[in-house]
Protein backbone atom coordinates (compact mmCIF):
# COMPACT_ATOMS: atom_id res chain seq x y z
CA UNK A 1 0.00 0.00 0.00
CA UNK A 2 1.14 3.40 -0.88
CA UNK A 3 1.44 6.61 1.40
CA UNK A 4 -0.48 8.21 -1.96
CA UNK A 5 -3.62 6.30 -1.11
CA UNK A 6 -3.67 6.67 2.68
CA UNK A 7 -6.37 9.36 3.30
CA UNK A 8 -4.66 11.94 5.39
CA UNK A 9 -6.61 13.12 8.75
CA UNK A 10 -6.47 16.89 9.61
CA UNK A 11 -7.16 17.26 13.71
CA UNK A 12 -8.96 20.54 14.02
CA UNK A 13 -6.95 23.34 16.19
CA UNK A 14 -8.32 24.64 19.07
CA UNK A 15 -11.29 26.90 18.97
CA UNK A 16 -10.34 30.08 20.17
CA UNK A 17 -12.79 31.04 22.73
CA UNK A 18 -10.85 27.03 24.37
CA UNK A 19 -7.64 28.21 23.65
CA UNK A 20 -8.09 31.41 25.59
CA UNK A 21 -9.70 29.94 28.74
CA UNK A 22 -6.63 27.47 29.00
CA UNK A 23 -4.65 30.06 28.32
CA UNK A 24 -6.08 32.25 31.64
CA UNK A 25 -6.48 29.35 33.84
CA UNK A 26 -2.61 27.86 33.22
CA UNK A 27 -1.47 31.41 33.03
CA UNK A 28 -2.77 32.24 36.62
CA UNK A 29 -0.77 29.15 37.99
CA UNK A 30 1.96 30.41 35.91
CA UNK A 31 1.06 34.09 37.55
CA UNK A 32 1.26 32.46 41.07
CA UNK A 33 4.63 30.90 40.43
CA UNK A 34 5.54 34.24 39.17
CA UNK A 35 4.71 36.00 42.74
CA UNK A 36 6.38 33.32 44.62
CA UNK A 37 9.70 34.11 42.96
CA UNK A 38 8.99 37.92 43.38
CA UNK A 39 8.08 37.03 47.20
CA UNK A 40 11.91 35.35 47.46
CA UNK A 41 13.42 38.06 46.05
CA UNK A 42 11.57 40.43 48.24
CA UNK A 43 12.42 38.26 51.62
CA UNK A 44 15.73 37.24 50.65
CA UNK A 45 16.75 41.36 50.05
CA UNK A 46 14.95 41.75 53.63
CA UNK A 47 16.51 39.08 55.31
CA UNK A 48 20.06 40.33 54.39
CA UNK A 49 19.39 43.56 55.13
CA UNK A 50 18.40 42.77 58.25
CA UNK A 51 21.15 40.41 58.92
CA UNK A 52 23.62 43.94 57.56
CA UNK A 53 24.84 41.71 54.22
CA UNK A 54 24.55 42.13 50.79
CA UNK A 55 23.18 40.06 48.20
CA UNK A 56 25.99 38.72 45.81
CA UNK A 57 25.90 39.06 41.93
CA UNK A 58 25.25 35.07 41.61
CA UNK A 59 21.98 35.67 44.25
CA UNK A 60 20.55 38.15 42.47
CA UNK A 61 20.81 36.36 39.05
CA UNK A 62 19.42 33.25 40.47
CA UNK A 63 16.32 35.40 42.14
CA UNK A 64 15.72 37.87 39.00
CA UNK A 65 15.26 34.22 36.90
CA UNK A 66 13.46 32.88 39.35
CA UNK A 67 11.17 35.62 38.30
CA UNK A 68 11.92 35.52 34.85
CA UNK A 69 11.49 31.55 34.33
CA UNK A 70 7.83 31.31 34.74
CA UNK A 71 6.67 33.80 32.21
CA UNK A 72 9.36 32.46 29.52
CA UNK A 73 8.26 29.14 30.33
CA UNK A 74 4.11 30.00 29.85
CA UNK A 75 4.81 31.80 26.60
CA UNK A 76 6.70 28.99 25.30
CA UNK A 77 4.03 26.85 25.76
CA UNK A 78 1.81 28.79 24.83
CA UNK A 79 3.70 29.38 21.53
CA UNK A 80 4.43 25.73 20.89
CA UNK A 81 0.37 24.48 21.43
CA UNK A 82 -0.82 27.78 19.62
CA UNK A 83 -2.30 25.09 16.44
CA UNK A 84 -2.70 22.18 18.38
CA UNK A 85 -5.43 20.13 20.05
CA UNK A 86 -6.71 20.87 23.80
CA UNK A 87 -5.04 17.93 24.87
CA UNK A 88 -1.51 19.08 23.69
CA UNK A 89 -2.41 22.09 25.16
CA UNK A 90 -2.82 21.19 28.81
CA UNK A 91 -0.01 18.73 28.69
CA UNK A 92 2.42 21.65 27.25
CA UNK A 93 1.41 23.91 30.04
CA UNK A 94 1.27 20.75 32.73
CA UNK A 95 4.90 19.82 31.63
CA UNK A 96 5.75 23.85 31.64
CA UNK A 97 4.63 24.08 35.18
CA UNK A 98 6.29 21.17 35.91
CA UNK A 99 9.82 22.53 34.51
CA UNK A 100 9.31 25.84 36.42
CA UNK A 101 8.59 24.05 39.69
CA UNK A 102 11.68 21.59 39.02
CA UNK A 103 13.97 24.00 38.37
CA UNK A 104 12.73 26.75 41.50
CA UNK A 105 13.35 23.91 43.36
CA UNK A 106 16.81 22.63 42.30
CA UNK A 107 17.63 26.17 42.70
CA UNK A 108 16.84 26.97 46.36
CA UNK A 109 18.48 23.58 47.11
CA UNK A 110 21.77 24.38 45.45
CA UNK A 111 21.98 27.86 46.40
CA UNK A 112 21.09 27.66 49.90
CA UNK A 113 20.03 31.18 51.86
CA UNK A 114 23.92 31.25 53.04
CA UNK A 115 25.59 31.20 49.72
CA UNK A 116 23.19 33.91 48.36
CA UNK A 117 24.49 36.18 50.99
CA UNK A 118 27.56 37.25 51.15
Amino acid sequence: MSTSSVPKTRVAPTPAWLALSLAVVFGLLFAFDVWEAVGNLVGVSVVASGLETTINPVGWVILVLGVLLPIAVFALAYWLGRRRNPLAQVLLYLAGLGTVAAVSLSLLALFGIGSVLS
